[in-house]
């Protein structure tokens, strides 16, 4: 079992930054590649960006490819988002996953490849 729990969302002017930080209760985060998804009101959660457990393999969805970083210290058992240059397109709750994976470059862009979610932290971008 392995419980998430996020934290660093707040209120941003559009073209700020923040960082998301998401922690895990587990042993370890090795063997799970790691997620990030959002989802805005009235909206279907989208996949956002993975990083692989080795932190070797990253994937971005389109809107916020050059813009986003995931990164992951598994030391420390924490998976980060970097979010640069805000807009208010991307006011959401933002949520942390983990999906179980033996491979060390695996990664998941698919919501149903996940097996934990954390209870997600709000972002909001104001014009």
């Amino acid at each position: 079992q392995v419980h998430l729990v996020e934290s660093g969302g707040g209120l941003v002017q559009a073209g700020g930054s923040l960082r998301l930080s998401c922690e895990a209760s587990a042993r370890t985060l090795e063997m799970y590649a790691m997620g990030w998804f959002r989802q805005a009101s009235g909206k279907e959660r989208e996949f956002v960006a993975t990083i692989s457990w080795s932190g070797d393999s990253t994937s971005y969805a389109d809107s916020v490819k050059g813009r986003f970083t995931i990164s992951r210290v598994n030391a420390n058992n924490t998976v980060y988002l970097q979010m640069n240059s805000l807009s208010p397109e991307d006011t959401a709750v933002y949520y942390c996953a983990a999906g179980h994976t033996y491979l060390r470059t695996t990664v998941y862009n698919t919501r149903s490849l996940y097996d934990y979610w954390g209870q997600g932290t709000q972002v909001t971008v104001s014009s």
